[in-house]
């Protein structure tokens, strides 16, 4: 009897081997993270919390674990469930998510949770199909909600999984163009039964031993099925494409400070990249060399002194900040705008960013604390 082959060469019963190799190991080792139900307990008839599942997922594209524990507890002491995500102000949300990055996510997290809400009566629904309705979701964390929270057999592919496919089978065509012959992979991998535990596997194996450099393949429960391993070099892969040259743009932060320590605010516009942030007046970003970014684009007459430049990487260019600084400023404000003391700015929706263009113009204002609290 010939073991059934599927159509990218691998048999049957090696890909159920290497799933159930996964699965044991992770029985065995699988990470302690706050919005997760143990292996234990799922086999004991205990589900995740979609709402749960759905806001770790979110907070968790392109951030790392460690950064997103205490927005994810945060988010919870404000907000235990999907209903009073969905009732809070946006602008609360944006305070709370500040720091996190990629602040559409925070936007859609909102749009989504009051569909949530509005049409499925504060229940998740439970296919991929139906999740990717919502707004914001997309194809990974529709598939990642429905595997974790109700155990569908969606194939669940992040960077981390992509890297582990990827070695397992030497796929040799650069990322992103692999991505689907990647995903190909993990349909064929997928058990039938546990998908939600076979999914966080996979991270799991990704984050813990199959690491971008270096990785510890001698303590891999499926090392014996890795192509990449068996041809003496893993790290080869996955195989990415050149990184083009990021854009430079200029631009210039004025950081006005009021004679009680205030700092002036203004909320940033509704779309567009940090829409709807917190930030200190500024200039246009443009790319042009001889771009405005001298007291001439300051947003009032003042005593404007420099107080250095600051540097940001966004996703897909380079930002440089000259700051400047204007003391005992006491200027009226139109709508949208207000001073921050020194007290509150810690609590302000300021992407980072912005934080570093303050910090330059008034060192230490974010380690402030009222006296009160420095007693207690």
């Amino acid at each position: 009897m010939t073991a059934q082959t599927s159509t990218d060469g691998g048999s049957f019963i090696g890909r159920r081997r290497t799933a159930d190799r996964l699965l044991a190991w992770y029985d065995a080792h699988h990470r302690d993270l706050p919005w997760r139900v143990p292996p234990a307990e799922v086999a004991r008839g205990v589900r995740p919390d979609p709402y749960h599942v759905w806001l770790s997922e979110v907070m968790l594209q392109q951030t790392t674990v460690e950064a997103v524990k205490p927005y994810f507890s945060r988010f919870l002491a404000l907000w235990p469930g999907v209903e009073a995500l969905a009732a809070a102000e946006a602008d609360e949300v944006m305070k709370a998510w500040a720091g996190l990055g990629y602040y559409s996510r925070a936007r859609n997290l909102k749009k989504c949770a009051e569909a949530v809400a509005d049409r499925h009566g504060g229940r998740f629904p439970d296919t991929e199909a139906a999740l990717r309705d919502l707004p914001g979701i997309g194809a990974y964390t529709a598939a990642a909600v429905a595997a974790i929270a109700f155990d569908r057999p969606a194939a669940v592919v992040d960077g981390n999984v992509e890297r582990v496919v990827s070695r397992l089978h030497a796929v040799s065509t650069p990322l992103p163009a692999a991505k689907a012959e990647i995903r190909a992979h993990v349909e064929a991998m997928l058990p039938p039964e546990r998908p939600g535990d076979f999914a966080q596997a996979m991270m799991d194996l990704g984050a813990t031993l199959c690491s971008p450099k270096r990785p510890k393949c001698m303590l891999c429960p499926v090392n014996e099925d890795c192509t990449a391993l068996a041809g003496g070099d893993p790290e080869r892969y996955p195989v990415k494409a050149p990184k083009r040259e990021k854009p430079l743009r200029r631009g210039a932060a004025y950081v006005a400070v009021r004679r009680d320590g205030a700092v002036l605010l203004r909320k940033r516009r509704g779309s567009g990249l940090l829409a709807g942030m917190a930030e200190p007046p500024t200039s246009g970003w443009t790319a042009r060399a001889d771009g405005e970014t001298g007291t001439d684009a300051a947003p009032f007459p003042a005593s404007w002194q420099p107080a250095g430049a600051i540097r940001h990487v966004f996703t897909h260019f380079e930002l440089t900040l000259d700051v400047w600084r204007a003391d005992g400023a006491d200027v009226r404000v139109p709508g949208g705008w207000w001073w921050s003391p020194p007290e509150a700015i810690a609590g302000e929706a300021l992407p980072t960013v912005m934080k570093k263009a303050i910090e330059a113009a008034v060192p230490g204002i974010f380690r402030f604390r009222p006296a009160r609290e420095e007693s207690e």
